[in-house]
This record gives structure tokens, C-alpha cells and sequence, in this order.
């Protein structure tokens, strides 16, 4: 990787934690070559980029991170919050693609 911090590669299988597939991914996805993933809440988008580039061996265009606040819920008489999540929107550059094996 040509990056000015190489970043250790056992930290790089962290950073993903799963796609998040979804209607609205799916069509961001076709239509941006935009993907969407659940990344772990302390990482980078410098970590987010190379991650992708390592696992799926595509090119990375650019990246986008929100913190997706936890929802407040209620069980019973017990107010409780879910946890923050961090979520991160990968685009590719033209002529590549990640398959999710969705069919």
C-alpha cells in the first residue's frame, strides 16, 4: 500500500464489522457504487479505506463516517439506550464493485 501510515493488518480485520444490507444500501450501491458498512466506533476513515482495499481488492474513492446515535427504549418500568454505532458510506472507483452474495 502506497499510504503515509501503514497501518498493522491485524488492526485493518477490525475495522470491518459487517455490510449493512438494506433496501436503501442496495440502491446507493447501484446507483453510486456507494457501499455501506458497520466499522468499529474508534476507527478512521484513513483505517475504513484501507480496510476495504485489503479484504475486497478494490480501489477506494473516497469515505464518509456517521455515529449513529442508540435508540432510547423502555422494558417495563426500565429506561435503558441502546449503544452509539459508527457507520461508513465507501465509495469505489469506476470499474469496481464488492458482491455481497445477496440473491
Amino acid at each position: 500500500m502506497s499510504a503515509v501510515h501503514e497501518i498493522d493488518q491485524a488492526r485493518l480485520m477490525e475495522i470491518l464489522l459487517s455490510p449493512r444490507v438494506s433496501e436503501k444500501a442496495m440502491q446507493q450501491a447501484d446507483k453510486d457504487r456507494q457501499f455501506v458498512f458497520k466499522v468499529a466506533s474508534d476507527a478512521t476513515k484513513q483505517e475504513v479505506k484501507q480496510a476495504v482495499e485489503l479484504l475486497f481488492e478494490v480501489k477506494v474513492n473516497s469515505v464518509q463516517t456517521v455515529v449513529v446515535k442508540g435508540k432510547r427504549k423502555t422494558f417495563g418500568r426500565i429506561a435503558g439506550k441502546r449503544v452509539n454505532w459508527k457507520k461508513a458510506y465507501v465509495c469505489l472507483q469506476e470499474g469496481y464493485d464488492i458482491d455481497f452474495g445477496t440473491e
